[in-house]
């Protein structure tokens, strides 16, 4: 898969609006009641990003849940990073967001 353009990075935020970039990386930080729903998202989210073979950096702070997605082997970002990126929101918006 390869490294996705400046111009193409820009569009791909159109669907993932939430994330931001970060020189190599996409990232984004999500906001929960508490620890224990923070613990419950990472637990989807590992398990969506386990099907598809692409596993995110996980940062976990009491109620904030912090994800950083970039494509290893191709050493930047894919088309990958955004359609986990885009999975991780939908997981948020079904069962966590208020």
């Amino acid at each position: 898969m390869a490294v996705l353009t400046p111009k193409q990075i820009k569009a791909s935020f159109n669907t993932a609006t939430n994330w931001s970039q970060r020189t190599t990386t996409i990232g984004r930080t999500y906001h929960f009641d508490g620890f224990m729903s923070s613990i419950a998202f990472v637990n989807h989210v590992a398990d969506d990003a386990q099907k598809i073979n692409h596993h995110p950096e996980i940062n976990i702070k009491f109620n904030q849940v912090t994800l950083t997605l970039t494509t290893q082997g191709e050493g930047g970002i894919t088309e990958k990073d955004f359609a986990l990126a885009r999975q991780c929101d939908e997981v948020f918006l079904r069962y966590f967001a208020s």
